[in-house]
Formats: C-alpha cells, structure tokens, sequence
C-alpha cells in the first residue's frame, strides 16, 4: 500500500489507479490506501491474458483456479489468487484488464527508450494496457505502479531486442 500511498501523497487525488495483479498483495494494499483516502478512485488491475484467475474469479465471485499460465509475466504466472487478498481485491477492485505478451514487451521497451526505466515484464503490465488501450473510459488523473526491475540484461534484451 505504500507505493499507492506515496503516489497519491506526492501528487494529490486521482481519477483511478492502474496497478499489476499477481497473487493479489501489491494492488490490495494499494487499492486499501487510495480508497482510504479517496473513496472515488477507480482502481484497476491488470494481468497477463494468458493467466487471468484474478479477473476470472473475480467474475464467478469466489477464487478459481485457471491453469499455471505461459507468459512472460512470470511474476503473474500465479494459478489461484492470493486467499487473504481476494477477499480485498473483491470489494476494492473496479476492473481487471489483461495484456498480450506482445503488449508487454512493447511497454517494456517503452519504458526503456522514453522512461529510462527497466521493468520486468510483470512490473511493465500497466503500462502494457495504457499503451495498448486496454482501459475505457480512461479519465484525466490516472496514477500507474511500475514495480519491479527484476530482470537482467540478457533476459531483458531477449524480450525487447527483437524487431518492432
């Protein structure tokens, strides 16, 4: 939650916050800050489309278990959602959005050329789902948790070093 907590403390109140979904942790404490302080923030999280549990379950309104997913989001590639967690993300999430592979790695690289900032491909999803448009209705103060530089060099550039 602190990651949340310091984005909206550095830059006031936003519309939604966009922030990656694993096993549930990262965006349950983010969602439980910014919602503390600003009911009316959306709240969206996002997951690689080959490992969606967290959207899955949250549509059937109980944890499912989805295959372990093939992505190169390994830090999502998470079969169930986080027990304790759920039943944050249940009533503090407005969506879930998912990203291709392919979203990811553009975002990544992005993040590199523009940003100068390396992400891994998990940390990278939020970023894959702006660019990418995966987020209607996108309103006009939109905070975004890039987490995580856990990649090294020869792994990252075997994601973004292929053609555009």
């Amino acid at each position: 939650g602190t990651a949340a907590l310091e984005l909206v403390e550095e830059t006031g109140e936003l519309d939604a916050l966009i922030a990656p979904v694993g096993g549930g942790g990262l965006i349950a404490g983010s969602a439980t800050a910014v919602k503390a302080l600003h009911p009316g923030t959306r709240v969206i999280g996002v997951e690689p489309e080959a490992g969606d549990d967290t959207r899955r379950s949250l549509e059937a309104g109980r944890r499912v278990t989805v295959p372990v997913p093939r992505t190169i989001a390994d830090g999502q590639a998470l079969p169930t959602p986080g027990e304790l967690t759920f039943s944050l993300n249940r009533r503090l999430l407005d969506a879930v959005v998912l990203v291709s592979d392919d979203e990811i790695r553009h975002a990544m690289r992005f993040a590199f050329e523009r940003l100068k900032t390396v992400l891994e491909p998990s940390g990278a999803t939020p970023l894959a789902a702006l660019l990418g448009g995966r987020i209607d209705a996108l309103p006009r103060r939109v905070g975004v948790i890039l987490s995580g530089g856990n990649v090294d060099a020869a792994r990252f550039a075997e994601l973004c070093g292929g053609p555009r």
